[in-house]
């Protein structure tokens, strides 16, 4: 499937609106793995493969997702469904917590290693929690772009003040800042009032909106049958927006969703997605995983049709009066 490309911040990557996010292929390793059920190295395969079929081009996964293993498990998917290096689009971050800047080149190698041949298209700095300031964060990251260990650099979790400290202390450098990785969804918009999503579009910063179904929330399974969410791994069960007030607070905009849906033949989850890519131009893409054949399907066909501009309108109406 050939979908419209958009260009990566400044960058020369051209992306798909939609990209697959692979923390569950953490083989439930870890703290953060065990969010997860656990895939088989088979079930992961087949759904990249899906991904791919349905015009995904590039994937995000990161050092501590799995201690590796997800970079391990994505590198063979592709192998195993004939992707060449030349043709992957990788993007993963170093974890900052409890490390200096000095860490970034350091473990460079086994990201690389991880990875099994595939260049690292993207290296990204996972959360502004690290001992170093920004600024030697940055220098080391520009140290890897010119050892030629990495082509571009991201930021994720990143304030608008960060964000434009990391901006500038790359531009010093001679290299651009392309994008920070963010929570947004529908129901979570805060990125717009904070001044992250202004600021990146000052800079020329892609917004790379994780998190982007609300962790399934925008879907309405869960407010169709309030019991579902008993059966289901990790925190989500103890989150407010999944207890009965949260879920009465987000009806309208699963009604909307669902309203809308019907219109284009779609999902209400695929519909969330297509909102997130197309409500702000180019300059949000996001990365909704999948642990099942038929939810990266899904995902992938929110990238075959574009919402009206009345109905793009009509969701962000509706989704500004949404508060938890």
């Amino acid at each position: 499937m050939n979908v419209p490309l958009r260009r990566l911040g400044k960058s020369d990557l051209q992306i798909s609106p939609l990209g697959l996010g692979c923390w569950q292929f953490s083989k439930q390793t870890g703290l953060v793995g065990k969010y997860w059920p656990p895939l088989t190295d088979e079930d992961t395969c087949k759904i990249v493969k899906a991904s791919i079929d349905g015009g995904i081009n590039w994937f995000d996964t990161a050092e501590i997702y799995g201690r590796g293993k997800s970079e391990q498990g994505l590198a063979n998917a592709l192998k195993k469904n004939g992707v060449q290096p030349s043709k992957a689009i990788i993007a993963t971050k170093w974890w900052p917590i409890g490390r200096r800047a000095s860490s970034i080149k350091r473990t460079i190698k086994r990201r690389l290693t991880n990875l099994g041949g595939y260049p690292i298209a993207l290296h990204q700095i996972h959360n502004p929690l690290g001992f170093s300031s920004v600024e030697k964060e940055m220098d080391a990251m520009a140290d890897l772009i010119e050892d030629g260990r990495i082509k571009y650099i991201g930021v994720s979790n990143f304030s608008a003040d960060r964000m434009r400290r990391a901006f500038e202390a790359l531009d010093r450098r001679g290299h651009k800042l392309v994008s920070n990785q963010v929570v947004y969804s529908i129901l979570n918009r805060k990125i717009e009032s904070n001044g992250t999503m202004e600021t990146a579009r000052e800079l020329g910063v892609t917004i790379i909106a994780y998190s982007p179904l609300a962790q399934g929330l925008v879907s309405g399974k869960f407010h169709e049958d309030r019991e579902l969410i008993k059966k289901r791994v990790g925190s989500r069960k103890h989150m407010n927006k999944f207890k009965k007030d949260g879920l009465v607070k987000s009806q309208p905009v699963i009604d909307k969703l669902k309203t809308i849906a019907v219109e284009y033949n779609a999902t209400p989850s695929q519909v969330a997605l297509n909102w997130i890519i197309n409500f702000h131009g180019d300059t949000v893409v996001a990365i909704p995983g999948a642990t099942k054949i038929r939810q990266a399907k899904e995902n992938t066909g929110a990238m075959n049709f574009t919402l009206s501009q009345e109905h793009l309108d009509m969701l962000g109406q509706v989704s500004t009066d949404y508060k938890l």
